[in-house]
C-alpha cells in the first residue's frame, strides 16, 4: 500500500479514484451477450455458458433432487452457521417493517402509505472463485419477508455444472425453489428479458463482476428492470488512531482485498506510527493467505493516508463514501454521528467487518464506488414498493373542494376542477332536498 502524507484537498479526487476498467470493450461485449440473449433465449444463454464457463448442458433449472442433496453434502457445523445468520438477518429486517399510520390531513381527508412486495425478483449470487452463499441470506430473507411471490436465483456453475452446495442450501432455507446455473451478463439478460426458462423480473439484486455490473446498467438503462444500487468491486476504509489495535485492522484491511483484484482498501490515521505497525502487520498476515495473490493485487489499488487531525479525517473519508466503513478509534459513536456518507458503519475495535458481511444482521449488499453519497444499502423497502391511498368523505370533499378548485382553475385545467364541482353540486343538491322534507 501507498503511504500518502497530508494531501492537500485539492488532490483528494485524484488520490481517492477506484480502479478503472476500459469500458469501451467492455460495453461491445456486454451489449452484444444481452442482444442476443434477448433475441435467442435458452439458446442464447447455453451458448454464453459454455464459451465463458466451459460448461454444456441441456437443463438450466436447478433440479429438486439437486437442492435436497445439497444438505447431504454440507457439514453439520455450516448448516448451524446458515441458520444462525437466517435468524439475524431476519430479525434486522422484519424489524424493518412500517406500521401503516392513517393520517387526516384536513377534517374528512383520510390519507396513507401502503408496503407490497414487488411482484418477481432476481437475485445474482456470484459463484466464480468465492460461491458467495451469504449473499443468498441477504437478499432472499428480505425478499420473503417483504412478500416477494416469484423468487428467481442465478449463480454461475462451477467446473462440474453444479452450483456450491452451500448456495442452495441457503436458498432453500430462504424457500426459494427457482434457482438457475447462468451466471455473468447472460444471467442478467435471462431475468431481465426473460427465456423459455427464466422468467422475466421486475427488479434485479446482487453483486457480481464488471461483466455484469454493466449488464444490469444496460438493461435498467433501456428501462425493462430496476436495480437494487450501483454495486461494483467492494472496498473498505478504515480510520484508524492509537487507541486501534493494528493486527485487527490488517485483518480488516486483508478481508476485503481478498475478495478480488479490483477491490481497494483505505487506510486513513493522525498517527504515522499506526500507518506503519499496520503495513508492517499486513505484510506478515498476507503470506498466510490462500488468496494472498488476489490481496497483492488489490493492494497496489490502495492507500495509507495520514491526515492532520480527525475533522480532516472525517471529512476525507465523506468525500470517499466508502462501502464498508470501520472506525477503530476512540468516541467512534460520536465520529459516526458527522458520517453522511458510508454504506455501513462499523464501530470498535470488534466490529469487524466480515462480522456485516456474515451474520451480525445488517445487509452486505451496499453501494460502491462512490454511490454511497446517494444510496443507502439494500434493505427491506429495497423489495418493495410504496402505494399511497386517500379517503375522502363527503365531510372531506366539502372542507377541502374550495382550495382544489382554486388550484386546478389557477392551472387551467377545468376537468381537473370540474371533478370537485360536480361532487359538491350534488351535495348541495341532496342537502337542499333534505331541507324541504317536512
Amino acid at each position: 500500500m501507498q503511504i500518502i502524507r497530508y494531501p492537500k484537498r485539492k488532490t483528494w479526487n485524484e488520490i481517492l479514484k477506484r480502479p478503472a476498467f476500459e469500458t469501451q470493450s467492455l460495453e461491445k461485449i456486454v451489449s452484444g451477450i444481452l442482444e442476443d440473449v434477448k433475441n435467442n433465449g435458452d439458446c442464447a444463454v447455453k451458448n454464453h455458458t459454455k464459451k465463458f464457463d466451459q460448461i454444456e448442458f441441456d437443463d438450466l433449472q436447478v433440479s429438486a433432487e439437486e437442492i435436497a442433496r445439497a444438505e447431504t453434502l454440507i457439514s453439520d457445523e455450516l448448516k448451524n452457521a446458515l441458520h444462525i445468520a437466517q435468524a439475524n438477518i431476519a430479525k434486522f429486517h422484519e424489524a424493518q417493517k412500517e406500521k401503516t399510520a392513517v393520517i387526516e390531513t384536513s377534517a374528512g381527508v383520510f390519507c396513507w402509505r401502503k408496503s407490497v412486495g414487488i411482484e418477481k425478483v432476481g437475485l445474482y449470487i456470484p459463484g466464480g472463485t468465492a460461491p458467495l452463499f451469504s449473499t443468498v441470506l441477504m437478499l432472499g430473507v428480505p425478499a420473503r419477508i417483504a412478500g416477494c411471490s416469484e423468487i428467481i436465483l442465478c449463480s454461475p456453475p462451477d467446473q462440474t455444472g453444479s452450483l456450491h452446495p452451500a448456495i442452495l442450501y441457503a436458498a432453500r432455507l430462504c424457500g426459494i425453489e427457482k434457482i438457475f446455473k447462468i451466471g455473468g451478463a447472460q444471467a442478467v439478460g435471462a431475468l431481465a428479458y426473460g427465456t423459455e426458462s427464466v422468467p422475466k423480473v421486475y427488479k434485479i439484486f446482487g453483486p457480481g463482476n464488471q461483466f455484469v455490473t454493466a449488464a444490469k446498467q444496460f438493461v435498467a438503462r433501456d428501462g425493462l428492470t430496476a436495480l437494487d444500487l450501483p454495486a461494483g468491486p467492494s472496498e473498505v476504509a478504515v480510520y484508524a488512531d492509537e487507541t486501534s489495535i493494528p493486527s485487527f485492522v490488517a485483518a480488516d484491511l486483508l478481508s476485503q482485498a481478498e475478495h478480488g483484484a479490483d477491490s481497494q482498501v483505505l487506510l486513513i490515521s493522525t498517527d504515522l506510527q499506526i500507518i506503519e505497525k499496520v503495513l508492517s502487520e499486513v505484510d506478515n498476515q498476507i503470506i498466510e493467505l490462500p488468496r494472498r495473490a488476489v490481496a497483492f493485487k488489490a493492494l497496489k489499488n490502495s492507500r495509507a493516508i495520514l491526515v492532520k487531525n480527525e475533522n480532516e479525517a472525517v471529512d476525507l473519508l465523506n468525500e470517499y463514501a466508502a462501502e464498508h466503513l470501520i472506525l477503530a478509534c476512540r468516541e467512534a459513536e460520536k465520529i459516526a454521528e458527522q458520517i453522511t456518507n458510508a454504506g455501513s458503519i462499523f464501530l470498535g475495535n470488534y466490529s469487524c467487518e466480515a462480522a456485516g458481511d456474515y451474520a451480525s444482521g445488517t445487509n452486505h449488499t451496499l453501494p460502491t464506488g462512490g454511490f454511497a453519497k446517494i444510496y443507502g444499502g439494500v434493505s427491506l423497502d429495497s423489495f418493495t414498493k410504496k402505494i399511497t391511498v386517500q379517503k375522502l368523505t363527503k365531510d372531506g370533499i366539502k372542507n377541502l373542494g374550495g382550495t382544489i378548485e382554486t388550484l386546478a382553475a389557477a392551472e387551467n385545467l377545468d376537468a381537473h376542477r370540474r371533478a370537485v364541482s360536480i361532487r359538491l353540486e350534488q351535495l348541495a343538491s341532496v342537502a337542499g332536498e333534505n331541507e324541504n322534507v317536512i
